[in-house]
């Protein structure tokens, strides 16, 4: 498949544009006639409330669409009960596109505790219960209720992570691919610009989705692997179980006769080459054409009832993710074939610039009147500076999303939004509250070498190690900083988003720069867990880099003539956690004199590697085999609770509990008074419980009277979001800064 891509700018622009920009996307037939608009070419429907601001994905892509001459309608969060709230904009010349929002619709409703939130930070006042439950099958299914005629695409995170068949938490079971629940026409993943424009253009030109099979960043259905191709049997790659008698790899064998007319357009009589089945291990005995190879993971029947497989098929999609060397991937859900094409070209600098440059408003609809929208309220002062991460870890569904190749804007891009944040938002004081994105730290950093870079297969360019091709400089963060901290009216400018540490500590120039200049005292960092084993599960640098980097922030600082203090996150019953692994932590924490009042417990979100560990008990990362020793993992909500409850070991009401679990552990020496005791005793004298560490009001870490108290109090009664997919936008995550789709 070619690597190459036409540049997002290039196509010549449809008519409508004549009708030039609008203030808003229309929400209403009333916002239509203003505009002089008969019709909608493409209309958006979104669970999130319509914000039209560049870390909201139904605005970014509709000022794209906006930007190619096609009209654009907005409807947000329709009222699924009510056919009428879908027809309200009229019949789409086009198509309908579809999306759950910058959110996963369950990952928004639930918490990691399967407990329904009391809010919405999408919605006006936070009021919960504007989507429903996944929203893009029920929004779909109202579409095709609506207009039968009409295509549906549907795209955004909640499709993008469910694009083959996925481990479902909420059913506790494997589904299968959204596209087939929803009965979509094509599904667009990850960010979608490129496939969006290209499908659009083609649409409006009177071509159809049959003609598209092809396009990157999509998924469809087929009803057979098209003749000419070769396939590529997934299961033989790591030999999971049972093998079958292995086919001949030199064998040519056909699809029924009547697909592979309907693919080449004549009959089964015609001179075509038939479909070739190659076990994996004899491939390069055979010869065939890289650009026509497909690999065949096991179908969903086999994953849905067999865990092992589930986790081999995770651990191919996810080798199979480089957009310059992955190849199609395809599924069989009963008798129809869910058929992934490669990832899409990542955006180059100068067409980042251009989607982040559009005449966004940066404001709420004015619909909503006054009503505050949470999620708005946090990123409205932020700026999104890049896209994508190449870390890796095993419980976060950005890789999966943005992909591991990292796009940046240039620093005149993000300049001129900062002086339009300046000049246009209302309510700036002056202060940036986030420079950066799904990382804060990745800006610019890519591989030394475009030819290892479209050869690469590894899953993380810093787990185990920091790879030696990887360029780690931050030499453009740096001077992006500056520049930024010079700009007439900007008082401050935070970094907000998640620090890579370990990238960091590659750049000491850097870390002082952040620490002098942009640490108001606390900095969030993500080590997640002490325990070497769980690490490991996670893709995580051990703790000795977590020193490395305190030790730099702590000189820094000191140097800058500030107190300042990290607060670390992380997360409980992660797969390949034990409860002794909980209990050293909680030890680790006491030792450091750290209390967190709100800690994150894994979320099982869809298509990550670490849920395929928590569905199948067992570890992707390596080669799957049936005979491979099972992991453990906290599915059970008593440990779950009971690791959550280590983490927050300084809270009475989890007491009971753990001296309950620490006699059963035979660590009673953990229980009573002492420095080395982690909770009282039962019959201890009930008291307010003081933190480590505790020093009065008024006076000075160092015992001086009248000196502000010490404020390693307030870093570590810090707080994190309850659950985090996935995504950095991700799915589980408010957005900070940042674009997730």
């Amino acid at each position: 498949m070619n690597s190459q891509a036409p540049h997002l700018f290039s196509y010549y622009p449809y008519w409508a544009e004549c009708f030039g920009t609008a203030p808003f996307l229309p929400m209403s037939r009333e916002e239509m006639d203003v505009l002089g608009w008969d019709s909608c070419d493409v209309i958006i429907i979104s669970g999130d409330a319509y914000v039209d601001h560049p870390s909201f994905g139904m605005a970014v892509l509709g000022r794209l669409l906006e930007s190619q001459g096609f009209r654009v309608g907005i409807i947000a969060q329709p009222d699924w009960n009510n056919p009428d709230d879908f027809m309200k904009l009229g019949k789409p010349n086009l198509y309908f596109g579809i999306t759950a929002g910058n959110m996963d619709s369950l990952i928004n409703k639930y918490t990691a505790d399967l407990k329904v939130r009391s809010d919405d930070a999408y919605t006006p006042h936070g009021e919960p219960g504007k989507r429903p439950d996944r929203a893009v099958i029920v929004y779909s299914q109202k579409c095709r209720e609506a207009y039968k005629d009409v295509p549906i695409v549907i795209g955004g995170i909640e499709a993008s992570l469910r694009r083959i068949a996925q481990y479902d938490y909420w059913s506790d079971q494997v589904r299968r691919s959204v596209l087939i629940d929803s009965g979509a026409d094509i599904l667009l993943y990850g960010n979608a610009e490129r496939a969006l424009v290209e499908l659009t253009h083609a649409m409006s030109q009177g071509r159809t989705l049959d003609d598209m099979k092809d396009l990157r960043g999509t998924t469809i259905v087929r009803d057979a692997t098209p003749t000419g191709w070769t396939e590529i049997d997934s299961s033989r790659i790591d030999w999971p179980g049972h093998i079958d008698q292995l086919p001949n790899p030199y064998e040519m064998k056909e699809s029924n006769s009547e697909s592979c007319a309907s693919d080449n357009g004549g009959s089964a009589d015609d001179d075509v080459m038939p479909v070739k089945i190659i076990p994996l291990p004899l491939q390069r005995k055979v010869d065939h054409d890289p650009e026509k190879t497909c690999i065949r993971l096991p179908s969903f029947e086999k994953v849905r009832n067999d865990s092992a497989l589930y986790a081999h098929a995770s651990r191919v999609l996810h080798q199979e993710s480089n957009p310059y060397n992955a190849r199609p991937l395809v599924q069989k859900h009963g008798n129809q074939e869910i058929w992934v094409n490669p990832p899409p070209i990542p955006l180059e600098t100068d067409e980042m610039d251009s989607v982040f440059g559009f005449a966004y408003q940066r404001v709420p609809h004015l619909s909503y009147g006054d009503a505050k929208i949470p999620a708005y309220e946090m990123i409205r002062f932020s700026v999104n500076i890049m896209r994508g991460c190449f870390g890796g870890c095993t419980f976060c569904s950005i890789t999966e999303h943005e992909g591991r190749i990292i796009q940046s804007r240039s620093q005149e891009s993000v300049l001129h939004e900062i002086e339009e944040i300046r000049d246009k938002v209302p309510g700036f004081t002056g202060t940036i509250s986030d420079l950066g994105g799904p990382t804060a730290n990745m800006y610019h950093l890519t591989c030394k070498s475009e030819t290892i870079l479209k050869n690469c297969r590894r899953l993380s360019c810093v787990y185990p190690t920091i790879c030696k091709n990887l360029n780690t400089s931050h030499k453009a963060t740096t001077e992006l900083y500056r520049a930024a901290r010079k700009l007439p009216g900007i008082k401050r400018i935070a970094i907000a988003s998640g620090l890579r540490y370990d990238l960091a500590v590659e750049d000491p120039e850097y870390v002082r720069e952040l620490v002098t200049h942009h640490v108001g005292g606390l900095l969030k960092i993500a080590p997640e867990h002490t325990e070497q084993n769980v690490l490991t599960k996670m893709m995580k640098p051990g703790m000795g880099t977590y020193d490395r980097f305190k030790h730099m922030f702590d000189k820094f600082s000191k140097e800058a003539g500030k107190e300042q203090y990290l607060i670390p996150y992380f997360i409980a019953a992660h797969p390949g956690s034990e409860n002794k692994d909980m209990m050293n932590l909680a030890l680790w924490l006491k030792e450091h004199k750290m209390r967190v009042d709100q800690v994150q417990t894994f979320y099982p979100s869809p298509m990550s590697l670490a849920t395929a560990m928590y569905h199948s008990e067992r570890d992707p990362l390596h080669r799957m085999s049936y005979k491979s020793k099972k992991m453990a993992v906290p599915r059970d909500l008593k440990t779950r609770r009971i690791q959550k409850a280590f983490l927050r070991y300084h809270d009475p009401k989890n007491w009971d509990m753990l001296r309950e679990e620490l006699t059963a552990m035979g660590r009673t020496d953990l229980i009573g008074k002492g420095p080395h005791a982690l909770i009282p005793a039962a019959d201890a004298p009930s008291k307010r419980h003081q933190r480590p560490g505790f020093k009065p009001k008024g006076t000075a870490a160092g015992g001086k009277p009248g000196a502000k108290a010490n404020a390693s109090a307030k870093a570590a009664g810090s707080a994190k979001p309850a659950a985090r997919s996935t995504a950095k936008p991700t799915a589980g995550r408010k957005p900070k800064g940042r674009t997730p789709r």
